[in-house]
């Protein structure tokens, strides 16, 4: 199997007709909504799978919360990571930092979490079923009471979107937002509404499939 180059898939985002980039767009949207509506003080954000951060990164440039907003963007490709850093950087977002390293490892959010914005965005549709299921599990390990997960997932068939909904739902999460799947694109967004609880360490959650 050829291993997936995750710069290059991230040329797609230049194009704003492709899909990737609408879908890109719309995270932005959830995510201005959740800054806009956090109550006054620090906010806490925490990306799985950050590729180059252009989803939070790209809202916090011009956010006015931005100086409320600190974070952890977690990415194991090193040339993203480096491309992430740099854009914190240059956006004056010193409360943002980058980890190189492995998302599905829970040792790397050690210290950034509870999370009031999670990010699991650009996963679902790369890891087995099981592996979702396991990750959704863990998520209220991620977050503060309150605190919402934007997350992604392609609605082709076999849709699985509905029962990753179910899984939040179980997990103690509220539905806040989904796609229908008519926009060419999934995503959802889930608030969590259950006590804070420890992120157990030394954990995997899951395994990119390609």
């Amino acid at each position: 199997m050829t291993k997936k180059d995750w710069v290059q898939w991230h040329e797609a985002y230049e194009d704003t007709s492709s899909s990737l980039s609408r879908r890109l767009a719309m995270v932005q949207h959830q995510i201005r909504i959740v800054l806009d509506r956090r109550p006054p003080g620090p906010i806490r954000v925490v990306s799985l799978c950050a590729g180059q951060g252009r989803d939070i990164l790209g809202v916090l440039a011009d956010h006015p919360r931005r100086h409320d907003v600190t974070g952890r963007l977690v990415e194991l490709d090193p040339d993203n990571a480096r491309a992430a850093l740099a854009s914190a950087r240059e956006s004056g977002l010193g409360g943002i930092e980058v980890v190189t390293g492995d998302a599905a490892d829970t040792t790397n959010y050690a210290g950034a979490v509870p999370a009031d914005l999670v990010l699991a965005c650009g996963i679902f549709g790369n890891i087995s079923d099981d592996d979702i299921r396991r990750t959704v599990a863990s998520l209220p390990g991620f977050c503060a009471t309150g605190g919402t997960v934007i997350w992604t997932r392609h609605h082709e068939p076999p849709d699985l979107v509905p029962t990753i909904c179910e899984w939040f739902e179980a997990a103690g999460f509220q539905r806040i937002w989904v796609t229908d799947g008519s926009a060419g694109y999934g995503a959802g967004v889930h608030e969590y509404l259950g006590p804070v609880t420890e992120l157990p360490m030394g954990e995997r959650l899951f395994s990119f499939q390609k």
